[in-house]
């Protein structure tokens, strides 16, 4: 009975991880441009472990990221290929993968998928993103244009960004408690 049951819900994991990789790539097009342009992306990145949990939302943010590296257009500005991620702002790309697995990572030493684990896991991805993708511009811009700060790169690619980012993951965690009890994920 249980080798019937088992390539269902392989088969239901695999329609939600593509589904919410579909989801990041909408909420990437959903921007407005700056150095780094301001995007519903991290909204579909904590939308998507909230829901599915850790392990399948980091699935869908790999997926959504591959689907990018191979040239869909599915990061902001309907752009994708390799060299998205090879820019400056790459790192935040990368960094969105980081965040799921920071999520993932506390979902399992906690044992636990409360409101409370996912804000601390939600949050240091967050963090886990911002450093990662800073660290990475800093280290782009200086080898095309020269040295930068690091409380001018905050200020152009962190700050503008935090209280925004800190609403997405509010309302990814408000709209998880609904569509988490729609679908059913296991």
């Amino acid at each position: 009975m249980n080798t019937a049951v088992t390539p269902k819900i392989k088969t239901l994991d695999m329609a939600y991880v593509a589904m919410f990789a579909i989801l990041i790539a909408i909420c990437a097009w959903i921007s407005i441009p700056m150095t780094i342009p301001f995007t519903m992306q991290t909204f579909g990145i904590f939308l998507a472990v909230g829901v599915l949990g850790g392990k399948r939302g980091s699935l869908a943010v790999l997926v959504y990221l591959l689907m990018g590296i191979v040239g869909l257009p599915v990061f902001s500005g309907f752009t994708g290929g390799i060299g998205c991620l090879a820019g400056a702002t790459g790192g935040y790309i990368v960094g969105f993968l980081l965040s799921a697995l920071v999520v993932w990572a506390v979902e399992a030493l906690t044992r636990s998928r409360k409101t409370w684990v996912l804000v601390l896991g939600m949050v240091l991805g967050l963090l886990t993103c911002y450093a990662f993708g800073t660290a990475w511009f800093m280290y782009f811009y200086a080898r095309s244009t020269g040295p930068i700060g690091l409380a001018t790169a905050l200020g152009w690619c962190v700050f503008p960004y935090v209280v925004p980012d800190l609403v997405k993951i509010a309302l990814a965690l408000i709209i998880r408690k609904r569509l988490s009890a729609a679908i059913r994920i296991r």
